[in-house]
Protein backbone atom coordinates (compact mmCIF):
# COMPACT_ATOMS: atom_id res chain seq x y z
CA UNK A 1 0.00 0.00 0.00
CA UNK A 2 1.50 3.61 -0.63
CA UNK A 3 2.10 6.10 1.91
CA UNK A 4 -0.95 8.16 0.82
CA UNK A 5 -3.27 4.82 0.43
CA UNK A 6 -2.25 4.25 4.23
CA UNK A 7 -2.99 7.82 5.19
CA UNK A 8 -6.90 7.49 2.84
CA UNK A 9 -7.03 4.38 5.25
CA UNK A 10 -7.01 6.37 8.27
CA UNK A 11 -9.16 9.11 7.48
CA UNK A 12 -11.63 6.95 5.66
CA UNK A 13 -11.97 5.19 8.59
CA UNK A 14 -12.66 8.56 10.81
CA UNK A 15 -15.07 9.75 8.31
CA UNK A 16 -17.03 6.76 7.95
CA UNK A 17 -17.03 5.40 11.72
CA UNK A 18 -15.31 2.15 10.59
CA UNK A 19 -13.11 0.52 8.36
CA UNK A 20 -11.92 2.19 5.06
CA UNK A 21 -14.16 0.75 2.46
CA UNK A 22 -11.85 1.06 -0.06
CA UNK A 23 -8.47 2.39 0.37
CA UNK A 24 -5.98 0.41 -2.01
CA UNK A 25 -4.75 1.45 -5.03
CA UNK A 26 -6.08 -1.54 -6.94
CA UNK A 27 -9.81 -1.29 -5.90
CA UNK A 28 -12.83 -1.64 -8.69
CA UNK A 29 -15.61 0.17 -6.68
CA UNK A 30 -15.84 3.05 -4.25
CA UNK A 31 -19.29 3.47 -2.49
CA UNK A 32 -20.50 6.37 -0.05
CA UNK A 33 -23.81 7.81 0.73
CA UNK A 34 -24.69 11.60 0.17
CA UNK A 35 -26.84 13.35 3.45
CA UNK A 36 -29.56 15.95 3.36
CA UNK A 37 -28.85 19.34 3.20
CA UNK A 38 -32.23 20.78 3.67
CA UNK A 39 -33.93 19.09 6.83
CA UNK A 40 -37.16 20.01 4.86
CA UNK A 41 -36.54 16.72 2.64
CA UNK A 42 -35.97 13.36 3.45
CA UNK A 43 -33.67 12.55 0.70
CA UNK A 44 -30.60 10.36 0.79
CA UNK A 45 -28.11 9.61 -2.03
CA UNK A 46 -25.53 6.87 -2.85
CA UNK A 47 -22.59 7.14 -4.97
CA UNK A 48 -20.86 4.26 -6.57
CA UNK A 49 -17.50 5.05 -8.31
CA UNK A 50 -16.07 2.71 -10.42
CA UNK A 51 -12.74 2.68 -12.44
CA UNK A 52 -12.62 2.13 -16.22
CA UNK A 53 -10.20 0.30 -18.72
CA UNK A 54 -9.75 3.82 -20.38
CA UNK A 55 -8.15 5.56 -17.38
CA UNK A 56 -11.13 7.22 -16.20
CA UNK A 57 -14.27 6.69 -13.96
CA UNK A 58 -17.56 6.06 -13.63
CA UNK A 59 -19.71 7.99 -11.07
CA UNK A 60 -23.03 6.62 -10.69
CA UNK A 61 -25.23 8.84 -8.50
CA UNK A 62 -28.38 7.39 -7.28
CA UNK A 63 -30.89 9.93 -5.00
CA UNK A 64 -33.89 8.83 -3.92
CA UNK A 65 -36.74 10.92 -1.46
CA UNK A 66 -36.40 14.02 -3.52
CA UNK A 67 -39.53 16.00 -4.75
CA UNK A 68 -41.09 13.96 -7.80
CA UNK A 69 -40.34 15.14 -11.98
CA UNK A 70 -37.98 17.86 -10.40
CA UNK A 71 -34.46 19.26 -11.87
CA UNK A 72 -31.76 19.04 -9.92
CA UNK A 73 -27.66 20.07 -10.57
CA UNK A 74 -24.57 17.69 -9.75
CA UNK A 75 -21.54 19.63 -8.92
CA UNK A 76 -17.97 18.41 -7.86
CA UNK A 77 -17.00 20.95 -5.14
CA UNK A 78 -14.02 21.97 -2.29
CA UNK A 79 -16.31 21.97 0.35
CA UNK A 80 -19.67 20.55 0.75
CA UNK A 81 -21.29 23.43 3.12
CA UNK A 82 -21.09 27.31 2.24
CA UNK A 83 -19.55 29.04 1.33
CA UNK A 84 -18.65 25.49 -0.64
CA UNK A 85 -15.26 27.79 -2.35
CA UNK A 86 -14.77 26.18 -5.70
CA UNK A 87 -17.24 24.09 -7.72
CA UNK A 88 -17.12 22.49 -10.89
CA UNK A 89 -21.01 21.85 -12.57
CA UNK A 90 -20.59 17.93 -13.44
CA UNK A 91 -24.42 18.10 -15.16
CA UNK A 92 -28.50 17.57 -14.23
CA UNK A 93 -30.83 14.83 -12.23
CA UNK A 94 -34.36 14.95 -13.50
CA UNK A 95 -36.42 12.92 -10.74
CA UNK A 96 -39.31 10.73 -11.76
CA UNK A 97 -42.63 10.49 -10.55
CA UNK A 98 -41.72 8.79 -7.07
CA UNK A 99 -38.95 11.60 -6.25
CA UNK A 100 -35.88 9.00 -7.32
CA UNK A 101 -32.97 10.22 -10.17
CA UNK A 102 -29.92 7.98 -11.30
CA UNK A 103 -27.14 9.13 -13.51
CA UNK A 104 -23.80 8.54 -14.63
CA UNK A 105 -20.86 10.42 -15.34
CA UNK A 106 -17.60 9.98 -16.31
CA UNK A 107 -14.50 11.99 -15.86
CA UNK A 108 -11.86 11.87 -12.89
CA UNK A 109 -12.98 11.01 -9.65
CA UNK A 110 -10.59 10.61 -7.62
CA UNK A 111 -7.91 11.80 -4.92
CA UNK A 112 -6.18 13.95 -8.15
CA UNK A 113 -9.72 15.46 -8.74
CA UNK A 114 -8.29 19.09 -8.84
CA UNK A 115 -8.68 22.47 -10.36
CA UNK A 116 -5.80 24.77 -11.44
CA UNK A 117 -5.87 28.12 -13.09
CA UNK A 118 -1.66 28.84 -13.64
CA UNK A 119 -3.13 32.92 -14.75
CA UNK A 120 -5.41 35.09 -15.58
CA UNK A 121 -6.89 35.45 -19.29
CA UNK A 122 -10.53 37.06 -20.34
CA UNK A 123 -13.22 34.73 -19.99
CA UNK A 124 -16.54 35.06 -22.24
CA UNK A 125 -19.29 36.80 -20.33
CA UNK A 126 -22.42 35.05 -21.39
CA UNK A 127 -25.03 35.42 -18.74
CA UNK A 128 -25.31 38.21 -16.08
CA UNK A 129 -22.85 38.20 -13.39
CA UNK A 130 -20.11 36.15 -15.43
CA UNK A 131 -16.59 37.13 -14.46
CA UNK A 132 -14.92 38.58 -17.46
CA UNK A 133 -11.58 37.24 -16.63
CA UNK A 134 -10.33 34.23 -13.89
CA UNK A 135 -8.02 34.41 -11.20
CA UNK A 136 -5.11 32.90 -10.51
CA UNK A 137 -5.17 29.71 -8.73
CA UNK A 138 -2.80 26.83 -7.70
CA UNK A 139 -3.83 23.81 -8.09
CA UNK A 140 -6.77 22.63 -5.55
CA UNK A 141 -8.30 19.60 -4.83
CA UNK A 142 -11.96 19.61 -5.16
CA UNK A 143 -13.52 16.18 -3.13
CA UNK A 144 -17.40 16.74 -1.76
CA UNK A 145 -20.15 16.79 -4.13
CA UNK A 146 -23.58 18.80 -4.01
CA UNK A 147 -26.82 18.48 -5.27
CA UNK A 148 -28.56 21.62 -6.08
CA UNK A 149 -32.04 22.40 -6.74
CA UNK A 150 -32.77 23.46 -10.10
CA UNK A 151 -35.07 26.42 -9.41
CA UNK A 152 -35.66 28.49 -5.80
CA UNK A 153 -39.18 27.46 -6.73
CA UNK A 154 -38.49 24.24 -6.31
CA UNK A 155 -36.84 24.33 -2.90
CA UNK A 156 -39.01 26.85 -1.22
CA UNK A 157 -42.08 24.03 -2.58
CA UNK A 158 -40.79 21.47 -0.13
CA UNK A 159 -39.66 24.07 2.59
CA UNK A 160 -36.00 24.42 1.58
CA UNK A 161 -36.28 28.47 1.16
CA UNK A 162 -36.01 30.35 -2.45
CA UNK A 163 -32.48 31.67 -2.06
CA UNK A 164 -31.12 31.91 -5.22
CA UNK A 165 -27.35 30.84 -6.19
CA UNK A 166 -25.56 30.38 -8.97
CA UNK A 167 -25.68 26.42 -8.92
CA UNK A 168 -26.57 25.18 -12.47
CA UNK A 169 -26.06 26.19 -16.24
CA UNK A 170 -27.80 29.67 -16.15
CA UNK A 171 -26.59 30.64 -12.76
CA UNK A 172 -29.98 30.93 -11.36
CA UNK A 173 -30.44 27.26 -9.30
CA UNK A 174 -32.09 26.93 -5.84
CA UNK A 175 -30.65 26.15 -2.57
CA UNK A 176 -28.41 22.68 -1.97
CA UNK A 177 -30.56 19.26 -1.25
CA UNK A 178 -28.33 17.13 -0.30
CA UNK A 179 -23.96 16.58 0.03
CA UNK A 180 -21.30 14.96 1.29
CA UNK A 181 -20.50 17.04 4.77
CA UNK A 182 -20.69 13.17 6.06
CA UNK A 183 -17.21 13.25 5.35
CA UNK A 184 -14.13 15.81 6.93
CA UNK A 185 -14.64 19.56 4.82
CA UNK A 186 -10.66 18.91 3.47
CA UNK A 187 -11.11 15.35 2.96
CA UNK A 188 -14.06 14.08 1.09
CA UNK A 189 -15.02 11.01 -0.52
CA UNK A 190 -13.11 11.64 -3.66
CA UNK A 191 -10.22 11.80 -1.74
CA UNK A 192 -10.28 8.49 -0.83
CA UNK A 193 -10.38 6.89 -4.59
CA UNK A 194 -7.04 5.54 -5.79
CA UNK A 195 -6.56 5.24 -9.67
Amino acid sequence: MKPYAFVAALFASAALGGPAAATSTNQTNFTFDMVPACASVKASGRVTITHTPQLEENMHVEATGLPPNTDFDLFVIQDPIKPFALAWYMGDMLTDGTGSAVADFIGRFNIGTFIVAPGTTPAPVVLPGDASSNPPTPPVQLYHLGLWFDTPSAAAKVGCGDKETPFNSTHNAGTQVLNTSNFLPGNGPLFFVHP
